[in-house]
């Protein structure tokens, strides 16, 4: 039986790229916990050396930044493209409520691996530093929709911040993208269904 080709590192150095050695990073990382990975079960599923793994990186540490940064990076750019948005405080709210499902669905195994981390390294600390930085532009945002009153007076905009990026971060509990339901119809129905919800009633 023949040996699958591998992707070829940098010249001169066995095993994978940079990107391939991530993907199963990631995997293995979303599978097992970061903890519960070690730098011999990476080495094991790519099929080559500790020492090829340590020719792209320092470390276990560095894959786990490099992923969580992953997630983060799209997240960001999108929310940096919001004020070319035309339209009010909550359109540029929806725009970015659906661009977030976008990237989710786009780095999906990333943006996993990014929700599940709970402040245990210096990596994770930094990774959830910059998830507050992002939770308060969508907090700013909802807040300018209120006050712009095209939000409903009923429900509490910091409520409503945290219910819209829950249904968003939920999807990676259940969103398969080799399901039936693409990346565009899965975040036109999330956006519905929840802007629907938070604009006020019009007798």
């Amino acid at each position: 039986m023949s040996t699958p080709p591998q992707r070829a590192g940098r010249r001169g150095r066995p095993g994978y790229d940079l990107e391939s050695l991530l993907a199963v990073a990631v995997g293995l990382f979303n599978e097992r916990g970061y903890d519960g990975t070690s730098m011999e079960d990476l080495a094991r599923a790519l099929g080559i050396t500790k020492s090829a793994i340590y020719h792209h990186v320092p470390g276990k540490e560095e894959l786990l930044r490099l992923a969580v940064n992953r997630g983060l990076d799209g997240l960001f750019a999108e929310a940096a493209r919001i004020e070319t948005v035309d339209g009010r405080a909550i359109d540029r709210l929806e725009h970015l409520v659906r661009a977030s499902v976008l990237v989710l669905v786009e780095q999906l195994p990333f943006v996993t691996l990014l929700l599940r981390v709970r402040g245990n390294t210096e990596v994770e600390r930094a990774a959830l530093a910059r998830r507050r930085e992002f939770d308060q532009i969508v907090a700013d945002l909802v807040s300018k929709a209120a006050a712009d009153g095209d939000l409903r007076p009923d429900v509490d905009p910091a409520t409503s911040a945290r219910l819209l990026f829950g249904m968003v971060n939920s999807l990676v509990e259940w969103y398969r993208p080799d399901g039936d339901v693409g990346a565009d119809a899965l975040a036109d129905a999330l956006t519905a269904v929840a802007f629907d919800g938070l604009r006020p009633r019009r007798d």
